[in-house]
């Protein structure tokens, strides 16, 4: 079983870059993305219109912002769209999935803002997930998306310049570590511990033919599921979005 997930930056947006022919090349069994910025009836018909795939969204309620999308060639028993924090619920942020056998979780964490001005909300955010996923954190989870940190050194091109900087800041990366003391593993890292694999890329400064890059986005696996993970993988190559496909097969 495949599963990919993928900031978008703008579900229009990737359409228009050669969507489909990607997601059809894949053949994944779920395509989880994330910021698709767009509303119930602005989703291009040809995505709806998937052959042998179900469609899910969490649209935010804020036009063009946030949201978040899953395809699946397996239908749900059940889905979830709130976590229960209202700002975030309407968001769109979260679109959870639950299985006979698993729970597949696709999350968009907010960044936090460049001048941290939203830093205390995201917190407030990872502290409202970490509650959710204790209770939950002995089933077999999958819980997939931009997270919006990069949690070690070895996840961005230049560490040293960017210690106090969003989304490295020694407050959001205990967010990350809080994640795995809960018994998550970073399934990436159990495959590759090597640098300069990153997902995403600033807009500025020709960052991404230099790989001057974070890795913010992820797949954990419960302890319960971890054993059955047998790849994961960053597909930088995949362009369309400042940020780059990832996935994992179970």
């Amino acid at each position: 079983m495949k599963i990919i997930s993928w900031n978008a930056n703008g579900i229009r947006s990737v359409y228009s870059n050669g969507f489909l022919n990607w997601f059809k090349k894949e053949k994944s069994d779920f395509v989880c993305l994330q910021e698709i910025k767009a509303q119930e009836g602005q989703i291009p018909k040809e995505i709806l219109e998937l052959k042998n795939y179900y469609s899910y969204f969490n649209y935010a309620k804020k036009k063009g912002y946030s949201g978040t999308a899953i395809f699946t060639n397996k239908k749900p028993l059940k889905i979830i769209t709130k976590l229960g924090l209202k700002r975030f619920d309407n968001e769109g942020r979260l679109l959870r999935l639950d299985y006979k056998n698993f729970t597949l979780i696709n999350v968009y964490l907010p960044h936090g803002g460049r001048n941290k001005e939203n830093l205390k909300y995201k917190i407030e955010v990872y502290k409202k997930l970490l509650q959710y996923l204790n209770k939950i954190k002995t089933q077999k989870i999958l819980i997939v998306g931009d997270f919006n940190i990069a949690h070690k050194e070895i996840d961005l091109a230049r560490p040293k310049q960017n210690q106090n900087n969003i989304m490295f800041t020694l407050e959001e990366r205990k967010q990350i570590d809080k994640i795995i003391e809960l018994g998550f593993v970073d399934t990436f890292r159990k495959f590759n511990k090597k640098g300069e694999n990153y997902t995403w890329w600033p807009y500025f400064a020709n960052a991404r033919v230099r790989n001057l890059g974070w890795r913010i986005d992820y797949a954990f696996s419960s302890q319960t599921l971890s054993s059955l993970i047998k790849k994961a993988f960053i597909l930088e190559k995949v362009v369309g979005s400042d940020h780059c496909p990832i996935g994992i097969e179970v």
